[in-house]
């Protein structure tokens, strides 16, 4: 699959608010304000990317990672959004950024937070090693009422391992 990120610049987050406003993306994120996604462009703590995908990189959609500088090496994937589903990009958009995390941001933990009605992500997300920590119960407000944030976390030995075991064919 052709893929790649690159940094988000102001004049791309028209196109990030729309990715991330659309009916299919909603129910499973907290949109942002405008100004919280510049913020995240500039910010150092943070890195925007465009998901630029397919045979002519057309923009598929956006993530966020934050904590890049943090002390305790823990980096958050903040947000990510695509427009595509059901074709991989979100498995190879995680395994980037995992990679990203830990060998360019030199992470020891890799974390985010998912709603809990969005299984389809859990499940990508177990599939590539992420462990569930624990649950924010009710913590985000929806317009029915309330959704649960679950907390899941990849370890650097436990990315190390998992590269290894898909090097040897395992996984």
């Amino acid at each position: 699959m052709n893929l790649r990120l690159r940094p988000t610049m102001l004049s791309d987050l028209d196109f990030v608010i729309s990715v991330e406003r659309d009916a299919a993306n909603l129910p499973f994120i907290t949109p942002w304000e405008r100004t919280q996604h510049e913020g995240a462009v500039r910010f150092p703590d943070f890195r925007h990317f465009i998901v630029e995908a397919g045979p002519d990189y057309a923009s598929s959609g956006f993530v966020i990672l934050q904590g890049c500088r943090n002390p305790h090496r823990s980096v958050e994937l903040k947000r990510i959004v695509l427009q595509t589903k059901g074709q991989g990009l979100g498995r190879a958009c995680v395994r980037l950024l995992a990679l990203m995390a830990f060998r360019d941001l030199g992470a020891h933990r890799f974390w985010l937070d998912v709603k809990a009605r969005n299984v389809r992500a859990q499940a990508l997300y177990r599939s590539e090693g992420f462990v569930e920590e624990g649950r924010l119960r009710e913590s985000v407000r929806t317009p029915d009422g309330y959704d649960s944030l679950i907390v899941m976390s990849l370890l650097e030995h436990e990315h190390a391992a998992l590269l290894r075991s898909r090097e040897q064919g395992v996984a």
